[in-house]
């Protein structure tokens, strides 16, 4: 499934992620390495120094899709000020002297 304005696809179904009870929040690109995580986090009573490589995986692909839509924006943002600046018609603001 492909989700527009975006480089990554959805791996993970709708029915997967209701199986696995994710979050209406986290149903993003990275919800397909979400759930083995809370699915380690539950194993592991939510120990902070176990599931370490999911967790690292989950927030790289969170990090990666924040850090696209900022670029995204900032291309748009720059298309803006270029519509935004004044279109220059030959027309001098300070005319030339006919001595000069």
């Amino acid at each position: 499934m492909e989700v527009e304005g975006s480089s990554k696809k959805m791996i993970a179904t709708q029915e997967e992620m209701v199986e696995a009870r994710v979050p209406l929040a986290y149903r993003d690109q990275c919800a397909h390495l979400l759930m083995p995580l809370n699915k380690c986090r539950q194993a592991e009573f939510y120990l902070p120094w176990k599931c370490e490589n999911e967790r690292h995986v989950y927030e790289k692909c969170e990090y990666e899709l924040v850090m696209e839509r900022l670029l995204k924006m900032q291309k748009i943002r720059e298309e803006e000020a270029k519509l935004k600046q004044p279109q220059k018609h030959g027309i001098p603001l300070i005319p030339k002297t006919a001595n000069a």
